[in-house]
């Protein structure tokens, strides 16, 4: 049962609001109906233990336009009230988190009509690294998803593409954002002809990023969320721990938000393996 206080704080704070952007369900599952994959993924069997991908969300956590974006406020303390409890203030793009398709789009999927069976899927990681030691704008480029195929065999079904950069190492300094004197940022992230390849000759369900962006730091025009978020698939940046994982494998868990007319937001991602 919930606490008098509690029950006084959400009628008066919480069930006078209206609900926001009031979309058609109906239209956003007609859209993932036509590009929904045609088998289930092949998933990682026996996994004996779970990694987390996921970043603390914290005030100074670093962001692509450099300001903050997650608050916090204490509303009742354990020392008052006999209970904690907090208001969060969070920019959906803010932390680990995911970009639905309605991110760059018009009327498109939502987070909330994100299909469940696409956010439990096979990891294939692409491995940039010493690319990207070299030149921090680096682009995981076709080349490199030919040669993750070369190695490791086709990308299984309704996978998750993801580039591993090394960019967790920078984490905690500027470096994560690597802005120049002009604030223009170098980072990596996936080049437009490496998710066309994706779009066109595999059925994968989302690619991700271990920094800021999927459009690598310099663009100016977003190609890659323009070209891969309209094809009715999910991203995630700023993933973590990638080092603790094979390159093939894995079982990718997307804990997505569900809040309604969503356009993404901060999910916690676990790894079975």
């Amino acid at each position: 049962m919930c606490h008098p206080i509690i029950m006084e704080y959400v009628k008066g704070k919480a069930l006078g609001r209206r609900d926001l952007f009031r979309g058609s369900a109906a239209a956003g599952a007609a859209v993932i109906a036509s590009t929904a994959l045609t088998s289930r993924p092949v998933l990682a069997e026996a996994a004996s233990r779970a990694i987390d991908l996921t970043y603390t969300l914290t005030h100074d956590f670093p962001t692509y336009f450099g300001e903050q974006q997650f608050f916090d406020e204490d509303v009742f303390t354990y020392a008052e009230n006999s209970f904690n409890l907090k208001t969060l203030k969070v920019n959906e793009h803010t932390g680990t988190h995911i970009d639905a398709p309605l991110h760059f789009t018009d009327g498109g999927t939502a987070i909330d009509e994100v299909p469940v069976e696409t956010l439990v899927c096979p990891l294939a990681i692409v491995d940039i690294k010493e690319k990207a030691d070299a030149d921090p704008d680096a682009q995981v480029t076709p080349d490199d998803l030919k040669a993750w195929i070369d190695q490791h065999g086709p990308i299984p079904k309704g996978a998750c593409v993801v580039q591993n950069a090394g960019w967790q190492s920078r984490m905690g300094s500027p470096k994560f954002r690597n802005a120049d004197d002009n604030g223009k940022m170098h980072f990596p992230a996936f080049h437009v002809e490496a998710v066309k390849m994706l779009l066109e000759e595999a059925e994968v369900a989302g690619i991700g990023v271990d920094t800021l962006s999927i459009d690598y730091g310099l663009s100016a025009d977003f190609i890659t969320h323009y070209t891969w978020l309209p094809a009715n698939r999910w991203a995630l940046e700023n993933i973590a721990n990638l080092d603790m994982l094979p390159a093939t494998g894995a079982t990718l868990i997307v804990g997505a938000p569900k809040h309604q007319a969503g356009t993404g937001g901060p999910c916690r991602l676990i790894a079975l393996v």
